[in-house]
């Protein structure tokens, strides 16, 4: 594992701070370190997060903080500027608004980087991306332009979950019909907190790490089924034209990196995550 003092960030930047922006910088912040959340209305932003509201499709002309580290976690989903993907527009206003470039900056990015690569073996940090959509397109061009603005790292989690992040449960209580057979990668929200901690202070981080538990490619009719069972619900059932999809993600990397998982398969994650909705 690790030594995670062996870096030690004293002002850190989290650009686009939702979810899991938000439980990593109350992960983050101490009496020692400033935590400023970048967001377009960070009012509501929790203690002890410094809230930034700012506009990120717009020329910032407010200054933003000198800080010694940054992580970016914007979503592509951002509208359009002047018929450009607004999500890389957002990365050339964060470059430009920035005094210096932080020391280490870590991109936030996603494994759907390969949803165009139907390979049956896992895929490693070594195989190339291969994107088929054009959400997946924008997300390896925000990657590139990533490394040329800040010479970021990059952090591709698979399918994130959490509280709050309840799809799959929302699913098996309506008696959706789902691909049962297809395969799925995923990472619970506190893990996947616990991994950008980790690329924070780490000596040096990989170039490009994958975030994915101990069980990829699981086929999504075992997860669901596992929920229905907690909630004593039928499980939903399966489509007439279910086919073998999905991929299969390596993440060895990461677990040797970070030591033990606190949610290593889909079951503790959704034991979690049901036993917080009821209590």
């Amino acid at each position: 594992m690790t030594d995670l003092a062996a870096r030690s960030p004293k002002n850190i930047l989290l650009v686009g701070c939702g979810q899991l922006g938000t439980e990593l910088g109350q992960r983050l912040a101490t009496d020692d370190v400033q935590v400023y959340g970048l967001r377009r209305n960070a009012t509501d932003l929790p203690a002890p997060l410094q809230p930034l509201s700012v506009d990120l499709n717009q020329p910032v002309t407010t200054s933003l903080p000198d800080v010694d580290s940054m992580v970016i976690t914007l979503t592509p989903n951002m509208p359009k500027v002047a018929n450009e993907p607004g999500y890389l527009v957002a990365l050339n206003h964060l470059a430009q608004a920035l005094l210096k470039i932080p020391t280490r900056v870590v991109l936030v990015s996603s494994t759907r980087v390969f949803d165009g690569n139907s390979a049956s073996y896992p895929i490693t940090e070594d195989d190339a991306p291969v994107p088929a959509s054009e959400r997946a397109q924008l997300l390896l061009a925000a990657e590139d332009l990533a490394g040329e603005l800040f010479a970021a790292t990059i952090l591709r989690p698979a399918g994130i979950y959490g509280p709050g992040r309840e799809m799959l449960i929302r699913k098996v209580r309506t008696g959706e019909q789902v691909n049962r057979q297809r395969r799925t990668n995923r990472i619970h929200q506190t893990d996947l907190a616990r991994v950008v901690e980790l690329m924070l202070t780490m000596p040096q981080p990989p170039a490009v790490l994958h975030a994915v538990d101990h069980t990829p490619g699981v086929p999504l009719g075992d997860v669901v089924d596992y929920i229905a069972q907690r909630l004593q619900l039928e499980p939903p059932q399966g489509r007439a034209d279910d086919v073998v999809a999905g991929k299969i993600l390596d993440a060895r990397l990461l677990h040797t990196l970070l030591g033990p998982l606190y949610y290593p398969t889909f079951k503790q994650g959704y034991d979690q995550i049901i036993a917080a909705s009821q209590g």
